[in-house]
């Protein structure tokens, strides 16, 4: 039996505007029906913070750190809470919420997504679950996404091992997520603003205990070619689907670089929603 064609692109590294616009010109390109169901690969060049399009930035970012660091900074198109993408692997999934394969509710595509990632783990030799919290999800206020899992995302040893969200617009599903190789805990939570160094420090050893990564999980480093080819195969598996390439035409790519200038490298984007609330 033939297997349903997706595209698949991988767009290396680029900043955090350029990113988040591509994501939202995937979306876009879905909708009006100029592209197939698509799974991207990217990285972030310099390291970047992004929040969920509610998360609130005054009191919670310390938005001085992030420039002291050189990071870039960006709200997401979709929810959820603070990632900071550093040595680690991004993916999108664009997707009609009208797919056979796709079900109505969030959490229940999430499951579906997520299959991928799991095989993609899989192929590294790494035992991953889905996350399945026993009723109702127990909610910290934390503002840092690798704080606790959520339905069906992943879990290595019963710690978050991967950060996913999801938006639905225009009929579309977008779900991305961070899947890290390796975290530097010192540096995240210097990112975030506490009352004082103790909470600081004690947040942060209780993050030990809820996050972890593929290097700290396998003991060894691992390359990020490896890393793609792990998980390209298991979107494959996961989704029983055939991954063909894509490249951009000059148009999109003008397309793309316009929408990361004038929405998601302003202030207006990135900082107003959380201060106006969100409309």
């Amino acid at each position: 039996m033939t297997k349903e064609q997706w595209y698949f692109i991988n767009t290396g590294t680029n900043d955090a505007a350029y990113n988040m616009a591509f994501d939202e010109c995937l979306l876009r390109w879905h909708s009006e029906g100029k592209i197939p169901p698509v799974l991207r690969f990217y990285t972030w060049t310099p390291a970047a913070m992004s929040v969920g399009y509610f998360q609130k930035v005054e009191g919670k970012i310390h938005t001085e750190n992030i420039k002291h660091h050189g990071f870039d900074f960006v709200r997401r198109l979709t929810g959820g809470r603070a990632v900071l993408h550093d040595h680690e692997l991004t993916y999108s999934v664009v997707v009609s919420e009208d797919h056979p394969e796709m079900p109505k509710t969030v959490t229940e595509a999430y499951r579906v997504i997520t299959k991928g990632l799991l095989e993609g783990y899989r192929n590294l030799g790494i035992d991953a679950d889905m996350a399945v919290p026993e009723g109702k999800l127990q909610q910290t206020g934390s503002a840092v996404c690798f704080d606790e899992p959520s339905w069906y995302e992943l879990v290595i040893g019963g710690k978050k091992a991967a950060g996913s969200a999801q938006t639905r617009k225009q009929g579309v599903i977008l779900q991305h997520g961070s899947v890290p190789i390796s975290m530097d805990d010192d540096v995240l939570f210097d990112l975030f603003a506490f009352p004082n160094e103790k909470v600081r420090d004690r947040s942060k050893e209780k993050f030990k205990e809820k996050a972890t990564s593929m290097e700290e999980y396998l003991g060894r480093e691992l390359s990020l070619e490896e890393v793609e080819d792990a998980f390209y195969q298991g979107f494959e598996k996961g989704l029983d689907i055939e991954l063909v390439p894509f490249e951009l035409t000059d148009e999109q790519k003008q397309e793309v670089k316009m929408l990361a200038k004038e929405k998601y490298e302003s202030d207006e984007w990135n900082f107003s929603l959380s201060k106006k609330g969100v409309k």
